[in-house]
């Protein structure tokens, strides 16, 4: 059972790692890949997705998101007693990679004096602050991951028990749920730089909170509930349509 979790802890901290690394690599000051730009960072993103899959995928299934461990969970394809645990080892996990990333680019968020940029580093943030709209875009956003991850996975697999693999991004291979991400960032990111989960946002907003860094300015609480309450939403309003119509 710590397996699974493990795995998931893994596979999260891998997925940050790469993806907050992009955007690192990408905004932060006098780094060999400044101003490489968005396009960059959408594939990077993807490909972190196709690693944390690729380690995980063995031993857990490969949720590595909140947004898809409860999305299953709600169209009864996951354990609920799993639920906990899963999202708990996602969020530490996004701490964790954030914080390899804080170290790897410490020198570079020292040297950039732009405060929004080293924010944009480790967490998300909307171009047009509209709660409501922001919330929107991480619903439609959460919506065709969950959505079309249904699609890809074959809707007969059984609640697991302990000794199965549990169902996840894992059981469609990691290429597919990568070429995924990297279409909803490039279609649907720009607004509020597609969380699409949860711990891929709160665990590094928390390093950003608590590592020192010069011209630190704030974490941005007022926002953080959105990529919490978003991707959660829009993984129910997935679970629920593909219920109805499957």
């Amino acid at each position: 059972m710590d397996t699974v979790y493990l795995y998931e802890f893994i596979g999260t901290a891998a997925l940050v790692l790469m993806g907050d690394g992009v955007v690192a690599n990408t905004v932060l000051k006098d780094t060999k890949s400044h101003g490489a730009g968005w396009v960059v960072i959408t594939i990077g993103w993807g490909l972190g997705v196709f690693i944390g899959v690729v380690i995980a995928a063995p031993y857990s299934g490969a949720h590595i998101n909140p947004a898809v461990t409860l999305g299953f969970a709600f169209a009864g394809m996951f354990s609920w007693s799993l639920v906990p645990g899963y999202i708990i080892a996602q969020l530490i996990g996004g701490f964790f990679g954030a914080s390899v990333v804080y170290l790897f680019f410490r020198r570079h968020i020292n040297i950039t004096e732009d405060k929004g940029t080293k924010l944009a580093v480790f967490c998300t943030g909307p171009q047009i602050r509209s709660y409501p709209s922001n919330v929107f875009s991480e619903v439609v956003g959460t919506f065709v991951l969950v959505f079309t991850i249904f699609h890809f996975v074959e809707p007969t697999f059984s609640t697991p028990t302990l000794t199965d693999v549990p169902i996840g991004l894992g059981s469609i291979g990691a290429l597919p749920v990568a070429l995924l991400v990297v279409a909803i960032g490039m279609s649907l990111g720009g607004t509020t730089g597609y969380a699409i989960n949860p711990a891929r946002d709160l665990g590094p907003r928390f390093a950003h909170f608590l590592y020192p860094m010069n011209y630190k300015g704030g974490s941005d609480w007022a926002y953080s509930w959105v990529p919490v309450f978003g991707p959660a939403l829009g993984a129910f309003i997935a679970a629920m349509i593909f219920i109805a119509i499957w």
